[in-house]
């Protein structure tokens, strides 16, 4: 089995905390759509052989900002290059953009799970975040979903926006549980340096919120999602039963992706690669014909690693067999101390079969497994 991972990189505005690849100017939306179908027939080859498509991502950026007919291109040329076995189609959305004639055709062209970046259900973050909907707008959407027929809804909440205490981060969880979506991917806001909140920091005009207030959030989160049966099943990822994000949690466990659009980050199933993080050089590139893609080649030592970090935030936890077998190292022999260390300070489980980390121990995940590295 393998994924597709299709980069629009558009947003109508630019987010203040916002760091992943994206351009406000959509005069060439058409070319870039026609450039990423050239980048599927190009790169067909790519994913290993005999590897059915099983999910395939539109993730920006905000795809929502193409029309239904643009989205359907890129799906048909997905379908005419790849044997296709589709268990899941999903497409990040903005509640703006989203009304009743768009919902519908999403439908009709095979989209069946919406991912709707809400943020927040509060006015004041929202415009603070300079977000391009309002609180109001976030409601209508989920509303307007469920009305079209949409039975797979994520939405993406962001916390610890500065406050005296909890207030808002409590009032947002308790407003998404109301809508009862199936998933729910809550991240910790996080200062980039090349991003607004990044410069106004930089600057003294802006203070994140404290490492006591974030981990205060992360326990709210945790407590409040599981009381309301959700299964956290990556640490910034909960879902009802049966609706785990299959195309993210095969990221997770290693599943080969092709990923296409500039900025996109591929996996064959050895290494990885990506995409020209650059607009009007990818364009260039297609348009002649040639891709604009860099290959990265991972060593022993990287796969290992990769896998440590990844696999110690999931429900599935960490399979020291599977290193045993696949690249001939004893983590439990060569990390005998450490392990017994993180277990006796109340970090981890470690079962017969695998190493998961306790509550605590989920808010030093990536400190835990980079003293595991290799």
């Amino acid at each position: 089995m393998a994924g597709i991972y299709v980069h629009i990189p558009y947003c109508l505005q630019a987010c203040r905390y916002c760091d992943f690849h994206f351009s406000t100017n959509l005069k060439k939306t058409t070319e870039m759509v026609d450039a990423i179908c050239r980048e599927l027939v190009l790169r067909k080859s790519y994913l290993p052989a005999g590897s059915p498509i099983e999910t395939l991502y539109f993730g920006g950026g905000t795809p929502s900002i193409l029309s239904p007919t643009a989205i359907e291109k890129i799906w048909q040329t997905v379908q005419e290059n790849y044997a296709c076995a589709f268990r899941e189609v999903t497409l990040e959305a903005n509640p703006d953009d989203l009304d009743e004639t768009k919902l519908e055709a999403y439908l009709t062209i095979g989209i069946d799970r919406l991912s709707i970046g809400i943020q927040s259900f509060n006015e004041e973050v929202l415009r603070f975040y300079n977000r391009s909907h309002s609180a109001d707008e976030s409601l209508a959407s989920l509303q307007k979903a469920r009305r079209a027929g949409f039975k797979s809804l994520s939405i993406d909440l962001i916390y610890c926006f500065p406050q005296p205490d909890h207030g808002i981060w409590q009032q947002d969880l308790t407003q998404a549980l109301h809508q009862a979506p199936e998933h729910i991917s809550a991240y910790c806001l996080t200062i980039e340096p090349k991003t607004a909140l990044g410069v106004w920091e930089k600057k003294g005009k802006f203070k994140a919120a404290s490492e006591n207030f974030q981990a205060e959030q992360f326990e709210i989160l945790q407590q409040t999602l599981s009381s309301a049966g959700y299964v956290a099943y990556e640490i910034s990822n909960f879902a009802k039963k049966d609706a785990f994000s299959l195309h993210n949690s095969n990221y997770w466990k290693g599943v080969p992706y092709l990923g296409v659009g500039p900025a996109a980050h591929s996996f064959d199933g050895t290494n990885r690669g990506h995409n020209v993080a650059d607009n009007a050089r990818y364009l260039q590139h297609l348009q002649a014909g040639r891709l604009a893609f860099s290959e990265t080649k991972l060593s022993r030592e990287d796969h290992i690693n990769e896998y440590l970090l990844t696999s110690l935030r999931t429900i599935w936890g960490l399979r020291p067999d599977y290193l045993k077998a696949k690249f001939q190292w004893d983590l439990l022999a060569e990390r005998k101390t450490m392990l017994e260390d993180f277990e006796s300070q109340g970090k981890i489980h470690v079962h017969k079969d695998r190493i998961t980390l306790t509550e605590s121990g989920k808010l030093l995940a990536d400190y835990l497994a980079s003293k595991l590295f290799l």
